[in-house]
C-alpha cells in the first residue's frame, strides 16, 4: 500500500478522517476522492450506505483498497431517556445498527443526543440506557461516542454529555465532540481540558460564519472547512489535543454548495484545511510538538515577481498596444521562446505566445488573458514545500539550454503560480533568460507596482481560492462583502499580506448576468479579471496615459454631482476627476482614486490607484458606478478595440 499525504505529515497516533456527508457524489466517488486526498480514515454518513448500490462488505473492501480505514459509523439518532416502548425500540434498532457495522468493519458508531418529543431528561436516565448499550456493544468488540447537538432536547452541551458518560462508567462508552455544537452555543473550548483523553474516543472540526439562526438549520447547510468561517477552531483543537486524546481528526461539513461542488477538490479542501489547523496548533502548543511534526513556515509573499497573459500570435499585437497605453516598453525577449518582457518601474509583464506551452492550454482554454502570477518571497524553496505538503501540484517546467528551474503550482482553474526569491540563483532569471537588467526599467505613466489582482470565480470556488492562499502564505482576509451588480450581487472578499505588499480580491458571482458572471463565462472558468496598477500621483499618470492614447472607462455625470454631497472636496478639483474619469472613497485613515480602462476581450479590464494616508480597501462603494458603466459600454459594443 502506497504511503499517503497525510501519513507524511501525521504520526500513525493523529490520523486524519472525514464523513462522506462533507463532499458531493456517489459513495464510490466520495471514497476514491477522499483517499486521493491523502486521508487515512472516512466515516459513512448513513444515508450515503442507503442510497447506493453496493452491499456494506462491499463498501468496506473498496475502502480498504483505497487504503481507508472506516473509523465511524453515524449517525443512531433519538436513542436515550425514552420511555417504553420506545425504550426497547430503541436498542432494537440499535443491534440492527451493530450488524451494519459487522459488515462494514468499523468498531466505533456514533449517537446523537436524543431529539425525540417523548424524552423523559434525566442525567442517570441517560446513563442507564448507556451502561446498557455499553454491555451490548462490547459483547460485539464495538465502541459508542456519544455526541452533544446544539438542538438536543435535553442534553446540548458537551459538558453534560461528558457527565452522562461520566456516570455510565462503561468503557465502551466515550464522548465524541464537534466543534460546531459546541462553537456556535459559545461554550468556552477550554472546558474541553478536564476530560480525559482516552474517554474521547472521536473528533469532529467544522468551520462556519457567525450567524443567529436555528442550530439545526444554521448547521445543515453552513458549515465551512476549517479557516473558512469564523468560529475559534485553533483553540477549540488546543483544548483537544491537551487532554491527551490521539484519535482520528476528522471534518463532517453540510454545506449546500459542497453538496454540487467537485468531490476532488472539496475532499483536497478538507485535506488541505485540516492539516492547516493541526500545524497552528502545533505553532502554539510546544508540548504539541512531537504529536504535530511541523509543515514548512507559511510563505512570506513579499510582492508580485510578474504576471503572464497567454495569448495568440494573432492577438498579441491588440494586447501589446493595449500595454503601450498604460506606459509599458518591451524590455527583453526570451532566449529561446516566443515570450516578451514589458516592464514598467517594479511592474513587469511577460507576454507569452509560445506553442507548447502551459500558456497555449489557457489561451485555448480561457482566450487572452492572465495564466501565470509570479511572486517575491522570502524562500522560495520553503514555499514550495508547504504548498506541496498541503497538496498542491508541483508544476515543472522543460527546461532549455541556460533556462532556470523555477518552482511552481498549479491552482484552482489551471493557473501557475511561480515563487521567486532574491537569496537563490532566481535573482538572476531576468537577465539570464530575457537579457534585461531589472533596474533600468522605464517610468512609462507613472505606475509603481502591482496593488492588487482581482480574480473572478464561481461563489462555490471562493472558500477554495481563499484556503489556498491563507494556508500557503502569510495573509489575512477581510470581513466579505456584496458588491452591487445591475443583475445581481456578486460577493467579495479580499486577502492581503500582513505589510499590504500583496493584495488578492476574489469576486464570487452565482448568475451569468452580473459582469462577473459573464466573465465566468466567456473565460470558462475562474481567472484573474483585472489587474490594478498604483500610483504615486493618479493625476499625472490619467493625463499621461491619455496622451498615450488610452482610453478610459466613462463615469456618469451623476456619480460626481452625488460624490460632492457624499464627501467635503474642496480641495480637490471635481471638474478634472471628472474629466479623467477618477473615482473617490475615504475610510477611517485615508482616502483612494481610481479609474478603470475599459473591457476588453472576454471582459477582462485594468484598475488605477493612488492610496493616500494608510486608506487599506478597494474602493467598494464605486463598484456599482464601474459595473454599471462597464455593461454600458458591453451591451453598447463600445469596448476597447485594443
Amino acid at each position: 500500500m502506497p504511503t499517503t499525504a497525510s501519513e507524511k505529515i501525521f504520526p500513525q497516533t493523529q490520523k486524519t478522517s472525514i464523513s462522506t456527508v462533507s463532499i458531493s457524489g456517489n459513495l464510490r466517488r466520495k471514497l476514491a476522492a477522499i483517499a486521493s486526498a491523502g486521508f487515512d480514515g472516512v466515516e459513512i454518513f448513513e444515508p450515503d450506505l442507503i442510497t447506493q448500490e453496493m452491499s456494506p462488505r462491499a463498501v468496506a473492501k473498496l475502502a480498504s483498497d483505497l487504503g481507508l480505514e472506516i473509523t465511524l459509523f453515524q449517525p443512531f439518532r433519538d436513542f436515550e431517556m425514552l420511555p417504553e416502548p420506545h425504550r426497547s425500540r430503541a436498542f432494537d434498532r440499535a443491534e440492527r445498527k451493530f450488524d451494519l457495522m459487522e459488515e462494514l468493519g468499523t468498531k466505533l458508531v456514533m449517537v446523537c443526543s436524543s431529539v425525540h418529543p417523548l424524552a423523559l431528561g434525566g442525567l442517570d436516565r441517560a446513563a442507564e440506557d448507556f451502561h446498557e448499550l455499553g454491555e451490548r456493544a462490547a459483547s460485539r468488540n464495538f465502541r459508542i461516542g456519544y455526541e452533544a447537538l446544539a438542538w438536543g432536547r435535553h442534553v446540548f452541551d458537551h459538558r453534560d454529555a461528558w457527565e452522562i458518560v461520566r456516570r455510565t462508567n462503561h468503557p465502551a462508552v466515550g464522548l465524541l465532540l464537534d466543534s460546531f455544537h459546541s462553537l456556535a452555543r459559545r461554550i468556552e473550548p477550554d472546558t474541553i481540558r478536564s476530560i480525559p483523553g482516552d474517554k474521547i474516543f472521536h473528533v469532529q472540526f467544522a468551520d462556519a460564519p457567525m450567524l443567529h439562526m436555528d442550530f439545526t438549520y444554521w448547521s445543515r447547510h453552513f458549515r465551512n472547512m476549517p479557516g473558512e468561517g469564523e468560529f475559534p477552531l485553533v483553540d477549540f483543537a488546543r483544548a483537544v489535543l491537551a487532554t491527551g486524546y490521539s484519535g482520528p481528526v476528522s471534518l463532517e461539513i453540510f454545506n449546500d454548495r459542497f453538496r454540487s461542488g467537485n468531490s476532488e477538490a472539496l475532499a483536497q479542501d478538507g485535506y488541505r484545511a485540516l492539516i492547516q489547523l493541526m500545524d497552528e496548533v502545533r505553532q502554539i502548543e510546544p508540548d504539541l510538538r512531537q504529536r504535530l511534526p511541523a509543515l514548512p513556515r507559511r510563505a512570506v509573499a513579499k510582492d508580485f515577481s510578474f504576471i503572464e497573459f497567454a495569448t495568440s500570435p494573432s492577438d498579441e499585437r491588440a494586447l501589446t498596444g493595449m500595454l503601450k497605453t498604460l506606459g509599458f516598453a518591451q524590455t527583453g525577449r526570451h532566449v529561446s521562446k516566443k515570450v516578451t518582457l514589458w516592464q514598467q518601474s517594479d511592474i513587469r509583464i511577460v507576454v507569452n505566445t509560445e506553442e507548447n506551452s502551459s500558456a497555449r492550454t489557457s489561451y485555448i482554454s480561457h482566450g487572452t488573458g492572465i495564466s501565470d502570477i509570479g511572486l517575491h518571497v522570502d524562500d522560495s524553496g520553503n514555499a514550495i514545500d508547504r504548498a506541496v505538503a498541503l497538496g498542491a501540484t508541483r508544476m515543472d517546467r522543460s527546461l532549455g539550454n541556460g533556462e532556470f528551474c523555477i518552482p511552481a503550482i498549479r491552482c484552482t482553474g489551471g493557473s501557475i503560480v511561480h515563487f521567486f526569491d532574491h537569496e537563490s540563483d532566481l535573482s538572476r532569471f531576468w537577465e539570464a533568460e530575457f537579457g534585461h537588467d531589472a533596474s533600468s526599467s522605464p517610468p512609462g505613466a507613472g505606475l509603481k507596482r502591482i496593488d492588487h489582482i482581482a480574480q473572478t470565480t464561481g461563489y462555490e470556488e471562493m472558500l477554495s481560492w481563499t484556503l489556498f492562499y491563507t494556508s500557503i502564505f502569510d495573509m489575512e482576509k477581510t470581513p466579505m462583502q456584496d458588491v452591487v451588480d445591475p443583475d445581481g450581487l456578486v460577493r467579495s472578499q479580499a486577502l492581503k499580506s500582513s505589510d499590504g505588499r500583496i493584495r488578492v480580491t476574489l469576486n464570487g458571482s452565482e448568475t451569468n448576468s452580473t459582469l462577473a458572471g459573464r466573465f465566468l463565462a466567456d473565460s470558462f472558468g475562474s481567472s484573474v479579471q483585472h489587474v490594478a496598477f498604483a500610483t504615486d500621483d493618479i493625476f499625472e499618470s490619467a493625463e499621461a496615459m491619455q496622451a498615450l492614447g488610452f482610453s478610459s472607462l466613462p463615469i456618469s455625470e451623476n456619480y460626481y454631482v452625488d460624490l460632492v454631497a457624499r464627501f467635503p472636496l474642496a480641495d480637490l478639483d471635481i471638474a478634472l476627476m471628472r474629466r479623467l474619469n477618477i473615482l473617490y472613497d475615504e475610510d477611517e485613515k485615508g482616502c483612494f482614486f481610481q479609474f478603470y480602462g475599459r473591457p476588453w476581450g472576454n471582459g477582462t479590464f485594468f484598475e488605477i490607484v493612488e492610496r493616500r494616508d494608510g486608506y487599506a480597501c478597494y474602493g467598494a462603494p464605486n463598484a456599482p458606478f464601474r459595473i454599471a458603466a462597464q455593461k454600458n459600454l458591453l451591451y453598447s459594443g463600445l469596448t476597447s478595440s485594443r
